[in-house]
C-alpha cells in the first residue's frame, strides 16, 4: 500500500496532479480543497494518500490532511458512491462543513454539490451519521445559531459555500442574524 508520498509538485492540471518522488511520476488526483492549497509547481510537498485497484486499473488519490483522507474512506464505504463522487463530495464542501451538514442532517448543502442529487445527499447523511464527528468535533461548536442562520440564507439566495464563508469571516462574534445577512450581503455586494 502506498500511505504518503513527499516529493516535487511536478504538474497541476486539476483536479490531477504529478508528484515527482526521486524520478518517478505519480499521477494523484486530488479534491479541489487540497488542491488550491497545494504549492506552486516545483515546489516540495507531502500528501496522504488512498491507493484503489479495480479491474480498470490502479488509482491513486491524494490529500493534504487526515481528515480529508478519513472523509473520503467513510465515503467510499457508503454504496453506490465511488471515488468520482467522494471527490466531488470534498471538492464542494470542507470536511468541517460536511461533518455539520451531516450532524445537522442538511440534504440542501449535499444537493449544491454538482453530481449530487436529492435521494443520494439523504442516504450520505444517514451513512454518515456520528462518523466523521471524531474528526472535526472542535469545528462543529464554534458555529452559533446566527451563523448557521446567515450561512443558510447566503446560500438560499444563491451564493456558493466559498462565497458565503469569505463574507462570513469579517463579522464580529456574536452578531445577531439579521445584521450578520445585512453586513455579509454588503461585503458580497463590493466583489
Amino acid at each position: 500500500m502506498i500511505g504518503r508520498l513527499t516529493g516535487i509538485l511536478a504538474e497541476k492540471n486539476p483536479p490531477q496532479i504529478v508528484l515527482d518522488v526521486h524520478g518517478v511520476g505519480y499521477e494523484l488526483d486530488v479534491p479541489m480543497s487540497s488542491f488550491y492549497n497545494l504549492p506552486a509547481a516545483g515546489e516540495p510537498v507531502t500528501l496522504l494518500t488512498h491507493f484503489a485497484v479495480r479491474e480498470d486499473g490502479h488509482f491513486l488519490y491524494g490529500f493534504l490532511t487526515a481528515a480529508e483522507r478519513f472523509a473520503f474512506r467513510q465515503l467510499l464505504k457508503i454504496s453506490g458512491v465511488g471515488a468520482r463522487t467522494a471527490l466531488s463530495v470534498l471538492s464542494g464542501l470542507s470536511v468541517a462543513d460536511l461533518a455539520a451538514a451531516v450532524a445537522r442532517q442538511e440534504a440542501g448543502r449535499l444537493t449544491k454539490v454538482p453530481g449530487i442529487g436529492k435521494k443520494t445527499a439523504e442516504r450520505l447523511l444517514l451513512e454518515l451519521k456520528g462518523k466523521l464527528a471524531d474528526t472535526t468535533s472542535a469545528a462543529l461548536p464554534a458555529a452559533s445559531d446566527a451563523s448557521h442562520d446567515i450561512l443558510n440564507a447566503l446560500l438560499a439566495l444563491g451564493y456558493n459555500e466559498r462565497e458565503a464563508a469569505a463574507a462570513m469571516k469579517p463579522l464580529p462574534a456574536g452578531i445577531g442574524t439579521s445584521d450578520g445577512i445585512r453586513q455579509a450581503l454588503k461585503l458580497l455586494s463590493k466583489a
